[in-house]
């Protein structure tokens, strides 16, 4: 039952966004609560869906005069990694019905959108105006663009990403205080049509002033505020495209083709995946998957050259006779068509988002995955971590996916092990979130930054940087004083209200 708080706040959020946009719906709290074993299930007690930035400024002002804890959200339900799941009782403020896209500039290849647009919605308008959106490897059908480049999700093309934050830009943020902040670019002067007018687009996500605001909201969870709109970064259409493959049975052996390959900026998509992660990408069922699996070399090197506006095809064939001579020094050889499949296929795949089932989840029906930050040097000693635990865990070793995604021009990576199992099966499922807690924990004392600290995780990464802790409260106390966005995620448990 909702305590008094709660009870008075339902019946103004109804005053505020109508009672059809205001829901008590039983079985849908129970969805957007479920916690999955790694966070505690939370006790959603409505869901509201606002239609614009005055709703949501409303919500928040109204947040902070009878202390609900609000908890904002605009993918798809059920998530993976519990950073919408309230601690405790909380509103979800569902932006997923948000989903204009206010604007396409195809001259500074910047697009303005809200927090309900899909990557699929993105794409097909984007490609009518001859620009291409930068994706995650292979997101969700009706995952949120705006989720995914708030909290980090890497893309797929580490030469367009020059800093942390990109390819997000400039945000419209409602602060937990109820006050409207835009940052960059869109903070003015003047207002957006105005900017637009003089020729602005919204393009330099520093300021006002020398700070980058956004960085004080990506990554928070929610805990910081409520982002209403972003202008993000878009890139041309390739007119012309191909794929390759490199295949090796040892990670070493592609590690300084890769360094010398992107230090070049050669290559467009960049990506390594272990023979059951490109087989779960690749095939649809548990059978398909394990017989994909048996085929494969041990690690793939995917990656795509790409020719635009002008000479696409000579733009191509110097990539490409470029990168075969650094793969020939390096003993490798460049393929089109690995067991099972062929460029084009996997070209299609990477040009999608997930439909049906995530490939993920194909193999046993769930997945729980471990994430981090590093340098591809050190992967293959972080494999040998992981390893090691999945021994003493008793779980079988060719089960597990790896994706190692170089990012910010492969100055770094982002390395993900992927761990499939039968959510209907109560032990199986405890036995890989014990794997889960005990394998973070010896990864994080190996050297792994836990970037994007979800559930368990937080604890892990912030009992060992008490400065950042601090300064993050501080900032908390500034941006969100009444303690209403989001309650008890990252070093915040102290908020949480029962």
């Amino acid at each position: 039952m909702a305590s008094e708080s709660n009870a008075v706040g339902i019946q103004e959020l109804i005053g505020i966004v109508g009672k059809d946009r205001v829901s008590t719906d039983r079985e849908l709290l129970l969805k957007y609560g479920r916690g999955g074993g790694l966070v505690p299930d939370g006790e959603p007690v409505c869901v509201v869906y606002p239609r614009d930035s005055e709703d949501i400024q409303r919500i928040v002002k109204l947040a902070n005069a009878v202390g609900l804890n609000l908890v904002p959200r605009s993918s798809s339900i059920p998530g993976a990694l519990g950073g919408a799941v309230p601690s405790g009782e909380g509103v979800i403020v569902d932006l997923s019905e948000m989903r204009e896209i206010i604007r396409l500039d195809r001259r500074n290849k910047v697009a303005l959108i809200e927090p309900g647009v899909t990557f699929g919605q993105l794409q097909a308008a984007a490609a009518a105006e001859g620009l291409k959106v930068l994706m995650p490897l292979i997101p969700g059908a009706s995952g949120s663009v705006l989720a995914s480049y708030l909290e980090r999700e890497p893309i797929t093309i580490p030469k367009y990403h020059w800093d942390m934050t990109d390819p997000l830009l400039c945000i419209e943020v409602i602060f937990g205080t109820g006050d409207m902040f835009r940052t960059g670019g869109a903070a003015g002067p003047g207002t957006l049509e105005e900017q637009w007018a003089s020729g602005a687009a919204q393009k330099n996500p520093m300021g006002p002033a020398h700070t980058d605001f956004a960085k004080l909201v990506q990554g928070g969870q929610g805990t910081m505020g409520i982002v209403t709109w972003a202008s993000v970064k878009l890139e041309l259409l390739p007119r012309a495209r191909r794929l390759f493959f490199i295949q090796a049975e040892d990670l070493g052996e592609l590690q300084g083709f890769i360094y010398k390959a992107l230090r070049l900026r050669l290559g467009d998509e960049f990506l390594v995946l272990n023979n059951f992660s490109l087989a779960s990408i690749l095939r649809e069922n548990r059978e398909r998957i394990g017989a994909m699996t048996r085929k494969q070399s041990t690690w793939t090197l995917v990656f795509c050259v790409a020719g635009y506006e002008y000479f696409p095809q000579e733009r191509i064939a110097f990539q490409e006779n470029d990168i075969r001579e650094i793969t020939r020094a390096f003993g490798l050889e460049m393929k089109e068509e690995i067991p099972g499949a062929s460029a084009e296929t996997m070209m299609r795949l990477l040009d999608n988002t997930a439909g049906g089932t995530h490939w993920k989840s194909r193999y046993s029906g769930g997945c729980r995955d471990i994430f981090f930050l590093t340098t591809l040097d050190r992967v293959a000693a972080f494999i040998e971590v992981m390893n090691k635990s999945l021994v003493t865990a008793d779980y079988p070793m060719e089960e597990m996916g790896i994706y190692i995604q170089p990012i910010q021009h492969g100055r770094a990576c982002h390395l993900e092990f992927n761990l499939p199992y039968d959510p209907d099966d109560i032990n199986e499922t405890e036995k890989v979130n014990n794997l889960l807690l005990r394998a973070s924990e010896e990864l994080l004392e190996a050297g792994a930054f836990f970037s994007r600290p979800y559930g368990p995780w937080a604890r892990m990464a912030y009992a060992r940087c008490p400065d950042s802790v601090e300064a993050l409260k501080k900032v908390k106390g500034i941006v969100d004083p009444g303690g209403v966005m989001n309650r008890g995620k990252l070093c915040f448990t102290e908020e949480v209200r029962t």
